[in-house]
């Protein structure tokens, strides 16, 4: 019974690594331009100091994962364009805006980060415990 189960438990992992080094693409796809070019600007400008991906980077600011489909194109180019009274503007030229856009777009596709809303602060920033 046991020599049955481990040829039934052999013969499925064969089966599966077979489909999935058939039917996967191992090659990494390339990122699009716009999002390489805005990933750079995010790097250049410390974005991460303040902004989180991914429940990553600083607490200053929001985590921006889903900061595409929540709010979309328009609100985000007018926060990076002009800034904030906590959030600096970077006068960044328009390409840069269209390309950090496309980043934290890209950003969004890719995953998920909830941060609960009791625990955002009305100033957009995270509230803390104060002991």
């Amino acid at each position: 019974m046991m020599r049955a189960i481990l040829l039934i438990l052999s013969a499925s992992f064969s089966l599966y690594t077979l489909a999935v080094y058939t039917y996967c693409d191992p090659t990494p796809k390339p990122y699009p331009p716009a999002v390489s070019r805005g990933w750079q600007v995010w790097q250049e400008k410390n974005c991460q100091s303040c902004h989180q991906l991914y429940g990553l980077g600083g607490y200053a600011g929001p985590d921006l994962t889903n900061v595409a489909s929540q709010k979309g194109p328009d609100y985000m180019r007018g926060l990076i364009r002009y800034g904030t009274g906590r959030m600096p503007g970077f006068h960044l030229r328009e390409q840069e805006v269209d390309d950090v856009i496309a980043f934290l777009s890209w950003v969004d596709q890719a995953g998920w980060s909830k941060v609960p809303d009791s625990a955002v602060h009305w100033t957009g920033g995270y509230k803390t415990l104060r002991r």
